[in-house]
């Protein structure tokens, strides 16, 4: 497990294995305001600034404004079963909306919400309390003194655009945190913001 920063990563060119090569791949905690990307974007931290194996690439993205688990790999295959959508991989995240969403709200994100590209698949949903682990963010999120907040575990099998940000907001609950903690049977486990593990 590695923590901190790690300077000389990669760029971002795909470095497969071929026929008898052992692949690499890492779970990685991507922190709050970090794109999801190697490449260099002026005054903005990558994952070069926190990854140093070469030849891996992100499986898959996370938000620029969101946290938690990211899968980098150079394995080619595993890439194309997490990040394309007709494999439907879980993908679980621990969601802190404005408001306390009733019932009703948490059927409609369970059984699909109508979105502008369309309904979204069913989805998991269960109201959660804060994780006890979960470690504070900087800077914290924007609350309001008259509006609580709740917790929910929200899982996916589809991957569009901001989606778990558009179905929160379309059901009345906009997301004020999101934080990925699993992919798959991949789970976050104790990753610390800006650590990795190989697999």
């Amino acid at each position: 497990m590695h923590g901190d920063s790690h300077a000389g990563a990669p760029g971002s060119s795909r470095s497969l294995t071929g026929p008898g090569e052992m692949s690499t791949s890492l779970l990685f905690n991507k922190p709050f305001r970090v794109l999801s990307q190697f490449s260099p974007v002026a005054g903005k931290t990558t994952l070069a600034d926190y990854i140093d194996q070469p030849g891996v690439y992100a499986a898959g993205r996370l938000d620029f404004d969101s946290e938690g688990l990211m899968l980098l790999t150079d394995d080619g295959a595993l890439q194309a079963r997490i990040s394309n959508p007709r494999y439907k991989t879980p993908k679980t995240y621990l969601v802190q909306v404005e408001g306390s969403p009733d019932a009703a709200a948490l059927d409609r994100l369970a059984q699909g919400v109508a979105l502008k590209d369309g309904r979204t698949r069913p989805a998991r949903v269960t109201r959660v309390d804060r994780p006890s682990w979960l470690w504070p963010r900087d800077p914290p999120i924007r609350a309001r003194k008259n509006i609580p907040t709740q917790w929910l575990q929200l899982e996916i099998r589809e991957g569009r655009n901001r989606q778990v940000r558009r179905m929160t907001a379309a059901v009345g609950h906009p997301t004020l945190r999101l934080l990925r903690i699993a992919i798959g049977d991949w789970r976050l486990d104790q990753l610390r913001p800006g650590e990795y593990r190989r697999l």
